[in-house]
């Protein structure tokens, strides 16, 4: 009996020696395989953005700035609406001067990008005498890119923080994440505000228009010539010195004010002596 007892034992201690290295085998494969899911996650993510990034086109932004002389500013407004029409551009902005001497009419011009030179070829040719005209090209792809990862990454950290946050145990944990979380959702909204700002500005460029009419001279007895402009500058002159005139008259009540300012002088001086 003692002897089968002994053997039996004996199976028993090796049938858990075989066990015991199987179940450790079976944890160490469980640790392996899930840091394998996180390492292949973080390598996914790092890919993604990666492939976001190279694929990214050139940005340029062009704005120009126009300045035509016209021969009547409402006539050309109808020319320039058709204008606009065909290079499905429309106007952003619209200001009108109008002085004793000129008339201006500023216009600010949003068009596609793929359109912008057409319409500066028309308005160069089509509408007036062009006095100045700047165009200018900035390159901003560097800038994008570099908000696109910062984006990026930013929204995988967010990712990551609100898992935390469904595994967070203490208050003081909670408090913590969320507070992250809050000021990378702050940074998230700030940095696709400036991509869409980019994106707007590279594609509908800006043209500053300035239409321009010298007026002619209004004056019944102007003439090209120094007599005409002798005549008219007697005439700016008396009108120059009625207003002067008129303007001191206006001010009597301060004038009556000098004989009693004069009074009191002298009898003060008189005190005095």
């Amino acid at each position: 009996m003692k002897k089968l007892f002994l053997a039996l034992c004996c199976l028993v201690l090796i049938y858990c020696k075989k066990n015991e290295p199987q179940s450790l085998n079976a944890n160490s494969v469980n640790i392996l395989q899930h840091d394998k899911v996180d390492a292949s996650i973080k390598f996914s993510s790092e890919k993604t953005i990666r492939e976001k990034t190279t694929t990214i086109s050139k940005k340029v932004i062009k704005n120009g700035n126009m300045k035509i002389q016209v021969a009547d500013i409402n006539k050309i407004q109808s020319q320039i609406s058709i204008l606009l029409k065909n290079n499905k551009a429309y106007i952003q902005k619209e200001e009108f001067q109008n002085t004793d001497v000129d008339e201006n009419l500023d216009l600010t011009i949003r068009v596609p990008y793929q359109n912008f030179d057409s319409l500066i070829n028309s308005f160069s040719n089509g509408i007036g005498s062009v006095l100045s005209k700047n165009i200018s090209s900035d390159d901003v792809t560097e800038e994008y890119t570099d908000v696109s990862i910062k984006l990026a990454n930013k929204k995988i950290y967010l990712e990551k923080y609100r898992e935390m946050l469904k595994s967070a145990k203490t208050t003081k944990d909670m408090l913590e994440i969320q507070e992250n979380i809050r000021d990378l959702e702050d940074e998230i909204d700030v940095s696709e505000g400036r991509l869409r700002f980019i994106d707007d500005r590279v594609n509908y460029s800006t043209l500053n228009l300035s239409l321009y009419k010298e007026k002619v001279r209004s004056s019944a007895t102007s003439r090209i010539g120094f007599g005409s402009r002798f005549g008219d500058s007697l005439k700016e002159g008396w009108n120059s010195f009625v207003e002067f005139l008129l303007g001191i008259i206006s001010l009597w009540p301060f004038l009556l004010l000098v004989p009693v300012i004069v009074f009191l002088w002298r009898k003060w001086r008189n005190r005095k002596k």
